[in-house]
């Protein structure tokens, strides 16, 4: 996939001038979708859920060279087929002889953040093969032509008429049609997709090192389909996306849900064990690639390696104001929100994705959302540091910076200048920035004296 983080600044501005409504979508969808992660994380010991969860993490992180090894065994035990990815262009070449074996012409696909990162829809468009996205909201970007806006809700920055004008220019139906007979037209394509498809692929929201189980939730059974019905299914799995146990499912399957969208548990989880025995249906043949992608190098990142137990659940973007603003199409890579701004400097190099780090208030609801606990406010700043040391900040920011700390370091230079800004006009007539913060609140006053002189009168009584 193509690289823009570096546009963020610009691509948000655009897209907030040429599509405001964009705001609106997102920020209820995110709304809704943070409220019953509230009182989903209310019904438990949410605390206690979320530090055990990170704490098998951290130990398969810290073990990994030992579960990947146990995993592939397991897994070629079952009758699966491993392979191993390093990079990009290793998936393709594996996918591409999958593909040339079978005579693929037809694909269904389970929504994936890995397959967009690896950019497997553009692969297989380039070998002929017809490619549909099957969770509903992947099959309307990829009828727009867009990638993901969100890593759970794909097209959460859609509103319903975009849907219906959509909809009427492929399918010709009215411009009012409800969701439900929307919905209906797009069961009737995927269905005769799913029927006729040669090969199926998914990600893997756990791959259970202990027994070879791979793990897929869902709420819309196409995921289920796309791994069942077609005779060929390619899995592919993130190394970090492993679990050292089966009984850890019992943790992670339900705190995921509750994160993601609040919910007890996904509708549906599928537990795949292998390809389809004598007698059995379901594929007759199973491959788990397991791709790296720059995740080795970030695992032996000592400030950075914490990101690596991300479940891609999305809560991080749900609780983020920063994000509410525009979606994740500005953020110019496969991810957005706040766990974007400190996994893409670490998987692309943080030379090309530079101002995401910037992309946050700081204000740290991400981190209280996060079901692993991810520490994403510290590894923000962690990334702003290095951008600073790398040189990567504007020259203005640099001297304003360093101006500022000259006048902090210097008493007499501090008592000149906290005077004479009081004698300036407001910040919010000077900055349109701070207008919109301003709205709501009184305007900003000036102590009539400085703190340094007040601290001296309060000592003297």
């Amino acid at each position: 996939m193509q690289v823009k983080a570096k546009l963020y600044p610009k691509e948000a501005a655009r897209l907030l001038r040429e599509h405001p409504g964009v705001r609106e979508a997102v920020t209820g969808a995110t709304l809704h979708f943070e409220e019953g992660r509230k009182r989903a994380y209310q019904e438990i010991d949410a605390e206690a859920w979320r530090e055990r969860a990170k704490r098998v993490k951290d130990h398969l992180l810290t073990h990994l060279d030992h579960y990947l090894e146990l995993a592939e065994k397991r897994l070629q035990e079952k009758g699966v087929r491993v392979h191993w990815a390093e990079d990009p262009e290793e998936a393709h070449r594996i996918l591409r002889e999958i593909v040339a074996r079978h005579g693929v012409k037809r694909v269904v696909k389970a929504k994936s953040m890995l397959t967009e990162e690896l950019g497997v829809n553009p692969l297989l468009e380039s070998l002929g093969v017809e490619v549909y996205e099957t969770d509903l909201g992947e099959y309307l970007i990829q009828l727009l032509g867009e990638p993901p806006s969100h890593i759970v809700g794909p097209a959460i920055h859609l509103a319903l008429p975009d849907i219906q004008r959509l909809f009427h220019q492929r399918f010709g139906t009215p411009l009012d049609a409800s969701p439900e007979a929307l919905a209906a037209v797009a069961r009737k394509v995927l269905r005769e997709a799913f029927l006729t498809a040669d090969l199926g692929i998914s990600g893997a929201n756990f791959l259970v090192a202990e027994t070879g189980t791979l793990a897929l939730m869902e709420n819309e059974g196409n995921i289920r389909l796309s791994t069942s019905l077609p005779r060929v299914h390619v899995a592919f799995v993130g190394i970090e996306k492993l679990l050292p146990r089966f009984a850890d499912l019992a943790l992670f399957l339900p705190l995921t849900a509750r994160a993601a969208t609040g919910q007890r548990l996904s509708t549906y989880v599928s537990l795949i064990q292998g390809p389809a025995k004598e007698g059995e249906e379901g594929p007759k043949e199973v491959h788990v690639v397991l791709v790296d992608h720059g995740r080795t190098s970030l695992l032996h990142d000592p400030e950075a390696w914490e990101v690596l137990r991300c479940l891609r659940c999305g809560a991080c973007l749900n609780a983020c104001p920063v994000y509410r603003q525009t979606g994740g199409h500005p953020y110019g890579y496969v991810y957005s929100g706040p766990i974007g701004a400190v996994l893409d400097p670490g998987l692309l190099g943080l030379e090309d994705t530079y101002p995401l780090p910037y992309a946050s208030t700081l204000c740290g609801a991400c981190y209280e959302a996060c079901p692993v606990k991810i520490p994403i406010p510290k590894l923000l700043l962690t990334w702003r540091q290095r951008a600073v040391e790398r040189g990567l900040a504007p020259t203005w920011e640099k001297g304003a910076m360093q101006a500022f700390s000259k006048v902090m370091q210097s008493p007499s230079l501090y008592r000149l200048f906290s005077k004479a800004l009081r004698g300036l006009p407001l910040p919010q007539d000077l900055l349109p920035l701070l207008k919109a913060w301003t709205e709501g609140r009184g305007p900003l006053r000036p102590s009539p004296k400085p703190f340094h002189e007040l601290w001296q009168e309060l000592n003297k009584e």
